[in-house]
């Protein structure tokens, strides 16, 4: 019996049975933030199997093959940051419900251009630089999936790249275009729990045999043991300038957004930092042990079903393979349902709308989710590569956090909207030209640290125009 094809079957099927479910209960607030009403567990399950799912599991065991434990400083970055989130997860779910609230970019836009104290040409223009700057970061987030998911189809069924690729991108967007997040929160609970039973059941006891008991670690390169496989500027940069990441991340406040409490949204944002933490140790240390056993010379991409492979029984090999993807997916369809959701209500401005339109909204979010999601898939196939792609995406999100932070402690942000504004383009245009000169001169700069120049830029250019503002006071 092919196992694969069994367990994919099985996993589809209750995918279809979801989908459906939710084609029947559409109303905006379920599609959008489940009602704003989604419990603790709920909560925790969907957040943490967004941060560790299949590209992130797959992505870090490929950069624990390649750079060994530097991939472990990304967790804690992202523990020190669902920290920091819990100081305003309170109010941004609260501020999100008496506002109607439905994204990340729609609170900045509501915050910094109003429509009595801003012009209707400035608005647009304040809403394609937050919207445009967002959507190129959670391209590559979920072009990530895609890429990750193509790897597993390629050896579980003998497809080629390119064919893995637009099959696993498919099946994302259909389920992502029927469902919205109401499905995909229940559909994150379920891909977890496999992920924590490959932890228990395949990773933890491969990784004690393939390293005897840790003791062939010290095999291993200094500088893949000590983390500074890319120098000690990218890891004193995820501490500084990648933690207050969190707070800006557009599924992370898609999901504070749906809570069903204030107290609700801050219980969750403790819990998924703390959750997530041994997931980001495990992943490097699977890379590092397919790095002993299979040498330097394989595709990074490769290294999960390689361990797979090596420590699984067919059936369960088909199991764990089925697991990834799910998890792989739970993360495209989260990225694939923001995206779509930022451009619908924002560019559009269905927030001004008058309720009868909102049905002719919620098809046009469909629409864009399949168009968004073959963009995305057309970046898989043009840069198959994970690491690459997971990093820029997360670096990249940093430029947003002084204007965040300034919206969420000003009283009236909009009188520097201007300043908001130039910070975000400003940011996003430097680190776009470091990482590009770093993919051309990797022996100059590091592209992993593009991230760093681009928060100090956005981070001196607000602060600039909030005191130039001050002194024309």
């Amino acid at each position: 019996m092919n196992w694969m094809v069994f367990w994919m079957a099985v996993y589809l099927l209750l995918v279809l049975v979801l989908a459906f479910r939710h084609i029947r209960n559409s109303e905006p607030e379920t599609y959008l933030v489940n009602n704003r009403n989604t419990s603790l567990i709920p909560l925790v399950f969907t957040t943490l199997a967004t941060f560790v799912g299949g590209g992130t599991s797959i992505g870090l065991i490929a950069m624990g093959y390649s750079s060994g434990f530097a991939a472990i400083g990304i967790g804690i970055a992202y523990v020190t940051g669902f920290m920091l989130l819990m100081r305003y997860a309170g109010k941004i779910r609260d501020d999100g419900a008496r506002d109607r609230i439905y994204s990340f970019p729609q609170f900045l836009i509501s915050r910094f251009s109003s429509p009595t104290g801003s012009s209707k040409l400035f608005r647009r223009l304040f809403s394609t630089v937050v919207n445009g700057v967002n959507i190129f970061i959670f391209f590559f987030l979920l072009s990530a999936q895609f890429v990750g998911m193509a790897s597993l189809l390629k050896f579980g069924f003998g497809l080629g790249y390119q064919t893995a690729a637009v099959v696993s991108a498919v099946i994302v967007i259909v389920y992502t275009a029927i469902a919205g997040l109401s499905g995909v929160i229940y559909t994150d609970m379920i891909q977890f729990v496999v992920i924590v039973l490959l932890i228990l059941f395949n990773f933890v006891p491969g990784i004690w045999q393939d390293t005897a008991s840790f003791t062939r670690l010290n095999e291993l390169p200094t500088n893949m043991l000590n983390g500074t496989f890319y120098g000690v500027t990218f890891l004193v940069g995820l501490l500084l300038f990648l933690s207050p990441s969190v707070l800006v991340r557009m599924d992370i406040w898609q999901r504070m957004l749906a809570a069903k409490s204030a107290n609700t949204a801050r219980r969750a944002s403790f819990w998924s930092g703390m959750g997530m933490l041994p997931f980001y140790i495990i992943f490097p240390l699977v890379g590092m042990s397919v790095r002993l056993v299979q040498g330097g010379e394989i595709n990074p991409n490769d290294a999960a079903y390689i361990f797979l492979h090596a420590h699984g029984t067919p059936f369960f090999l088909a199991f764990a393979v089925t697991g990834l993807l799910a998890a792989l997916m739970s993360s495209g369809d989260s990225f694939l349902n923001i995206i779509s959701i930022s451009a619908v209500r924002d560019f559009q401005g269905w927030r001004n709308q008058p309720q009868t339109d909102i049905a002719k909204s919620q098809l046009l979010i469909r629409w864009a989710t399949m168009l968004f999601g073959g963009i995305a898939l057309v970046l898989a196939l043009l840069l198959p590569d994970i690491v690459d792609l997971m990093v820029v995406g997360i670096g990249t999100i940093v430029i947003f956090v002084p204007v965040t932070l300034m919206s969420l402690h000003n009283k009236h942000p909009e009188k520097y909207a201007v300043s908001a504004m130039s910070s975000v383009l400003l940011g996003f245009v430097v680190n776009v030209i470091f990482f590009v000169w770093g993919v051309l001169n990797p022996s100059q700069f590091e592209p992993k640290s593009s991230f760093i120049p681009a928060f100090i830029v956005a981070m001196l250019v607000l602060w600039v125009g909030y005191q130039i503002q001050r002194k024309k006071k």
